[in-house]
């Protein structure tokens, strides 16, 4: 189950391991019914030209339809900032309860660009710098074989280009509340991935070390400050960032779902602790709330000119992203078919999956699934994104 599970929470970093093994033996499985379409309603007084409403609302019915998943769920927004969402499947295999138009989610990595905003700020406020060491501001924290925070920077975690090793290959069995000093002890005994700056790789241990760094600067914890400094400062109604201990999903939401391999049983993994993730992949929001999020940070309404001219210094990126994506400061770019760019970051955490991004010109689009799908559904899910932009 290790390494079938490995593709599934990639995005997040999280291998299960074989102690989910245990969980969803406990769990109850339940089987896939019949999925019913939802049709799409616009959110907004303007809508979209009509051939994109038919073109996304058709991605999603074949997401569904073809790649078997539970409920897709998409919202998307114009260069005016009118809005459409979608649905199609059920919102709940065992009772063919309807997919609530842009309902929560949990997001996964999608949080890490929420941290690296927080650190940013602190950047701009003369707090922090990118290129000081770890231990200038969390002394002797990182130690180990091939690991030394006073050769890393703070630059290194937000690129994930540190060296680091994963915590999360290394996780109890158990799905149970993990304290973040608990999820670096398990990395700290492993050796460093490679020599800070040497290459790139993608590591929720970077983001977990930039959340306990956030901590220590500004004396408050990551929640906190991700409330304060992002969510309410532009106006995000729908997001959060889960307390200790809470599994639950505040609002409507569709159902998630755990699936140990093709054709086995659905397990309904809605409400499993997701502290694994930390910093690095904890959060909840609706993709309409994600499109206002990297809308507002790619205008210029979070940081700085010089912050954000930072974030979007990107190097390549390999697995998990696609074909040349490049990653920045916890934000990544990846190519159009139509041209261009959009900007975002795409997350995966038990029982859902998103994508999407914007673009220069002001167009955003993300895209929910609820389960947490192989590679080829999440191409069909960077061809949902794809499609709404290129129009």
């Amino acid at each position: 189950m290790r390494a079938q599970a490995g593709q599934r929470f990639r995005w997040s970093g999280r291998r299960s391991g074989g102690g989910r093994r245990r969980a969803v033996t406990a769990a109850a499985a339940v089987a896939v019914g019949a999925m019913a379409v939802g049709a799409p309603a616009s959110t907004a007084a303007s809508a979209a030209p009509a051939s994109t409403p038919h073109s996304v609302q058709r991605h999603l019915n074949q997401l569904v339809r073809e790649d078997g998943v539970p409920a897709a769920l998409a919202s998307v927004q114009d260069r005016h900032g009118h809005t459409r969402t979608y649905t199609a499947g059920v919102g709940d295999v065992a009772t063919g309860a309807k997919v609530p138009r842009d309902g929560q989610v949990r997001i996964g990595s999608n949080t890490k660009t929420f941290t690296a905003v927080v650190v940013l700020q602190l950047v701009a406020e003369g707090k922090v710098e990118l290129d000081a060491s770890v231990d200038t501001y969390l002394p002797g924290l990182l130690r180990g074989d091939g690991i030394d925070g006073r050769r890393i920077t703070v630059r290194q975690l937000l690129q994930h280009t540190s060296g680091l090793p994963t915590y999360v290959d290394h996780l109890s069995d158990d799905i149970r509340f993990y304290e973040p000093g608990e999820l670096l002890d398990l990395a700290l005994k492993h050796k460093a991935h490679f020599a800070p700056g040497a290459k790139w790789e993608y590591n929720n241990t970077n983001y977990l070390v930039a959340g306990l760094l956030v901590q220590k600067v500004t004396g408050h914890t990551v929640a906190e400050q991700i409330d304060r400094r992002v969510v309410r400062r532009i106006g995000l109604r729908h997001t959060y960032f889960p307390a200790p201990g809470d599994a639950t999903i505040r609002e409507r939401h569709p159902k998630g779902y755990y699936q140990e391999s093709a054709g086995t049983p659905l397990v309904d993994a809605t409400e499993w602790d997701p502290s694994w993730a930390w910093a690095a992949g904890q959060m909840i929001s609706t993709n309409s709330d994600l499109n206002r999020f990297f809308s507002a940070l790619l205008s210029g309404r979070l940081l700085p000119k010089a912050q954000l001219d930072q974030m979007r210094t990107t190097v390549s990126a390999t697995s998990p992203f696609p074909a040349g994506a490049r990653y920045g400061l916890g934000l990544v770019s990846r190519p159009l078919s139509c041209g261009g760019v959009y900007w975002g970051h795409g997350g995966s955490m038990t029982g859902y999956e998103t994508r999407g991004g914007v673009t220069g010109n002001g167009r955003a689009a993300d895209v929910a699934v609820t389960t947490q799908p192989g590679r080829t559904t999440k191409e069909h899910m960077d061809s949902v994104v794809d499609a709404a932009l290129c129009r």
